[in-house]
């Protein structure tokens, strides 16, 4: 894990790999009880029968499932000390390369791509996220990651 003693340092870390995290089991269980929140309960990812008879040869992870691993996986990978609050806004572009079968082991890899100093104690994140599967060379997914942190310390008056 990387870890930061300020907001200040991170911004200086812009264009930097910042680490990437451990590796995740895909388990069925996982998929399942995704599909079961999301209510997206198509058959590749649920049906282990059909599924061996489809275009993957099993059952696969759904892309937001992976992607739903990144809050976790980017804590694993970096703190910032100091910061009390992280804020996701969301994703400037997503995309799914490669599907991740049952089974399978993922982990992101986190580049910082900008860091701006806001008022009130905020800087506002770009990151450059790649889901990596093991033993795969393509990503399941690349991603540009939006998030807010707030350092209470460097808060100013508005």
């Amino acid at each position: 894990m990387r870890i930061f003693s300020s907001a200040a340092e991170l911004r200086a870390s812009v264009g930097q790999r910042l680490g990437e995290s451990a590796w995740h089991t895909v388990s069925q269980r996982r998929i399942t009880e995704f599909a079961e929140v999301t209510e997206d309960r198509q058959w590749i990812h649920l049906h282990a029968e059909r599924a061996k008879e489809g275009m993957f040869g099993g059952t696969i992870a759904h892309g937001f499932l992976t992607v739903s691993l990144i809050p976790a996986q980017l804590r694993e990978t970096m703190h910032v000390d100091g910061v009390d609050l992280v804020i996701n806004k969301g994703m400037d572009r997503l995309r799914f390369h490669q599907p991740v079968p049952v089974g399978a082991r993922v982990r992101a890899v986190f580049e910082l791509l900008t860091a701006t100093e806001r008022a009130l104690g905020f800087t506002d994140l770009q990151l450059g996220v790649t889901g990596e599967v093991e033993g795969k060379a393509e990503a399941a997914y690349t991603a540009r990651m939006r998030m807010l942190l707030h350092a209470p310390e460097l808060a100013t008056t508005a």
